[in-house]
């Protein structure tokens, strides 16, 4: 009997709208309700897939105390790793249960060049002395900034979301990425937010050793342009059943202990 592929999600959300408020889900009606994580173990369970778990990622509430609060208190076991939010600086607060953070760079309150404050550059050492990792979600025009500045943190694990949201293949894009796979503890996720481009993924595929890119969904928000069936398929088309693409960079990424994995059989 042909064992069940195995998988790691490096990147999936959850919310429960009784209790949180998501600004950003205003103009998106798909996604305005509550998403629980077992919706997305049942998606797993319909792909013939064994969905040993995922590392949560923090969702952009109105209320970071309060998602703090919620992730603490669920005890699933499928959750494997907890990117939680936190403003970068050297005297930062860090969630107690926090495996790592995310100050997210992609959304329109984040300032332009805010990567290159001497605070935030800062905070990336301070994280990087500790052992922490950063996950970074940036807007895809200022990539060449990423580089300018995680470069200058080159012992800092950093993972990159949605293959860095590439916003095209021209030459600065490029560049920014193939400096970014020059870093000795960077990763990078082929997650799915808009339709993935099949050039950028081989792209990404073709620059970053293969022992730090990561399977990821992006779920729900992959259920926005595209669906997670969709989006695992075109992963299973570009890398075949790696077990190191689908389960082990993630675990060497998130410093995910076996021991914590729960396996059907």
């Amino acid at each position: 009997m042909t064992r069940q592929l195995q998988v790691i999600d490096a990147h999936f959300h959850m919310w429960n709208l009784e209790r949180q408020h998501l600004p950003w889900l205003e103009g998106m009606p798909s996604l305005n309700r509550s998403f629980p994580l077992h919706e997305l173990e049942d998606e797993y369970g319909q792909l013939g897939v064994e969905f040993l778990g995922g590392v949560y990622v923090e969702v952009d509430s109105d209320d970071p105390l309060l998602e703090d609060r919620l992730v603490y208190e669920n005890d699933d076991p499928k959750i494997l790793a907890r990117m939680l939010r936190a403003q970068v600086g050297p005297y930062m607060r860090v969630p107690i249960n926090a495996t790592g953070i995310r100050e997210p760079l992609h959304t329109e309150s984040a300032p332009r060049g805010r990567c290159l404050e001497p605070s935030f550059i800062a905070g990336l050492h301070a994280m990087a002395d500790k052992g922490m990792p950063f996950e970074l979600c940036n807007r895809g025009a200022e990539l060449p900034d990423m580089a300018q500045a995680f470069s200058q943190v080159p012992s800092l694990t950093v993972i990159m979301d949605h293959l860095g949201n590439m916003p095209d293949l021209s030459s600065a894009c490029k560049k920014a990425i193939q400096a970014m796979a020059a870093l000795p503890r960077c990763y990078i996720k082929v997650s799915g937010d808009l339709p993935v481009d099949r050039d950028i993924v081989a792209f990404v595929r073709d620059t970053f050793p293969p022992n730090r890119i990561l399977y990821a969904s992006n779920w729900p928000v992959v259920t926005v342009h595209s669906s997670l069936r969709e989006h695992w398929q075109l992963m299973l088309d570009t890398f075949g059943p790696d077990e190191d693409f689908f389960k082990h960079n993630a675990m060497r990424a998130y410093g995910i202990d076996t021991d914590t994995l729960t396996s059907e059989g």
